[in-house]
């Protein structure tokens, strides 16, 4: 494609690296309005500056894919309120074996949580379970922060609902989910050990470091808080030992009490004393009967709603089970996560607004707005001149064609984001590998694939996740921790580079 008019290029451009600055930026001093609506800037200058037509900016939008995202966001968060992840997090700690144990259980599920719940809702989720267990065995966060967010970033590579640019290159590519996981599943399983093993080698003696005295501390003072809450001086008199000498004490000072009452009082009072006495006797028992008939019936009401909730999550658990099988026997993807959300909606049985408000529909637009910049930004004809002029050296069938491809997709991801690249290049390169053949076509996918999402690892601005683990340990209540961009980079550039290199000899 010839580029466009001078005019067009130069709106086009602008429009673009606007879109581009505020989505990398969102925060920028000049125009800090966010990345959701930098991303419909970025798509209205393009319709304004007449780069694209309204009509092409409405075809541009991929209703395949806003649905896939929203499907599987909703059943998400119906996973979280059946608490899949605080189960993911008991996981994490129990009978663990110290730090670097508890390190290769982060990277472990938080590779697979991503390959089926998407890797930014992982993290949202496991990111205070990593902070608090860091803190109960006093170990520093940031290795353990390390692991989480890269080990999610590579974990999301091996289906196409692990993060969006997946879902855009299996829509384009129309690759079942079965295929796609058979291709890049071995990929991602060497990728997350070596990755585990590079966080080890490189925290060896950070996480060899076992302070006991401070651990033991902490479970003293655990237990002096539930026994404070459970042993309060309100109720300590009520438990007085029959046999103590407090308790004797109280009994001889009630009973000469008793006594002086007694002879103090005329018969008449006595008697009405007495029969007072005998109808609140009478009311205790009634009382007593009462409270004996509610407790079984009160236990029954807590046993029913138990098994109610249990129900609940069994249901919930077998319609994700359900939907990852629809998606194994090839069957639109979109629809089938649509499908589920609709059936948990359904089984909930009660008003569906609280789960849906939970949804990021800010990242629903963000994609509609993206989708136009992109399409603009494509019509001024500077991606395909610069993919003319790197084509002959990208070429599929040999290995050097594919370091190079796999250096321009790693670069791309990093300077204009991972899904912007998927799709500026997605078509190119799946053109290219096509005229070799058609099993060629399908490993440029891939390949597109897992370099794109394993470039998320080299810089904290890298991918989303990293981004959200980020925001997440420093707005955690008491737990705070900052995690800085060079701690990120001096792990993620060594790290990266590996993982991707080794990836790209296991993709089938």
């Amino acid at each position: 494609m010839a580029l466009a008019s001078p005019v067009k290029v130069v709106l086009g451009s602008i429009a673009f690296v606007i879109f581009w600055v505020l989505a990398v930026f969102p925060a920028v001093p000049f125009l800090p309005v966010g990345r959701t609506a930098g991303s419909l800037l970025g798509g209205m200058l393009m319709v304004i500056f007449q780069v694209i037509t309204a009509d092409q900016a409405y075809a541009a939008i991929d209703l395949q894919i806003l649905g896939l995202l929203f499907g599987t966001m909703v059943v998400s968060v119906y996973l979280e309120r059946a608490d899949m992840f605080k189960y993911l997090g008991k996981l994490l700690s129990w009978k663990s074996r110290g730090p670097k144990d508890l390190i290769c259980r982060v990277c472990l599920i938080s590779a697979i949580s991503s390959a089926f719940f998407t890797n930014d809702t992982s993290c949202v989720v496991l990111t205070e379970f990593v902070l608090k267990i860091a803190r109960q065995h006093n170990l520093p966060p940031h290795p353990f922060l390390l692991a989480l967010a890269s080990s999610a970033n590579i974990g999301s590579a091996a289906t196409p609902i692990g993060n969006p640019q997946n879902l855009v290159i299996a829509v384009q590519s129309k690759i079942s989910f079965g295929n796609f996981l058979k291709g890049i599943l071995p990929a991602m399983i060497m990728g997350v050990i070596v990755n585990a093993l590079f966080l080890l080698c490189m925290y060896w003696k950070l996480l060899s470091i076992e302070k006991v005295e401070e651990d033991v501390d902490l479970e003293v003072l655990a237990e002096e808080e539930l026994n404070s809450h459970r042993f309060s001086p309100a109720t300590m008199t009520h438990f007085t030992p029959l046999n103590s000498p407090g308790h004797v004490e109280n009994l001889r000072n009630r009973s000469v009490l008793s006594a002086n009452e007694i002879q103090g009082v005329p018969s008449g009072t006595l008697e009405s004393a007495r029969n007072s006495n005998a109808s609140k006797e009478a009311a205790n028992d009634v009382s007593s009967q009462v409270k004996e008939e509610t407790i079984p019936s009160e236990g029954k009401d807590d046993l029913t709603t138990r098994w109610k909730k249990i129900l609940w999550k069994s249901c919930v658990y077998l319609v994700t089970i359900g939907m990852l099988i629809a998606l194994l026997l090839d069957l639109n993807m979109s629809w089938t996560a649509i499908t589920a959300a609709l059936a948990l909606m359904v089984l909930d049985f009660k008003d569906a607004r609280p789960s849906l408000e939970k949804v990021s529909y800010s990242l629903l637009v963000f994609f509609c707005g993206m989708f136009i910049t992109v399409e603009g930004f494509n019509k001024t004809g500077i991606p395909s001149t610069l993919w003319d002029f790197m084509e002959p050296y990208s070429k599929i069938d040999r290995v050097s064609g594919i370091a190079i491809l796999a250096i321009i997709i790693l670069v791309m991801s990093n300077l204009v984001s991972n899904v912007p690249t998927v799709l500026l290049l997605g078509a190119r390169v799946a053109a290219l590998a096509a005229a070799v053949s058609a099993a060629d076509e399908k490993k440029a996918w891939l390949i597109l694939a897992w370099v794109s999402t394993v470039a998320g690892n080299l810089s904290l601005l890298g991918s989303a996740a990293n981004i959200i683990v980020c925001e997440q340990a420093r707005r955690a209540p008491e737990l705070g921790y900052t995690l800085s961009f060079w701690s990120h980079l001096k792990f993620g550039v060594p790290s990266t580079l590996i993982v991707t290199a080794i990836g790209l000899t296991l993709i089938r």
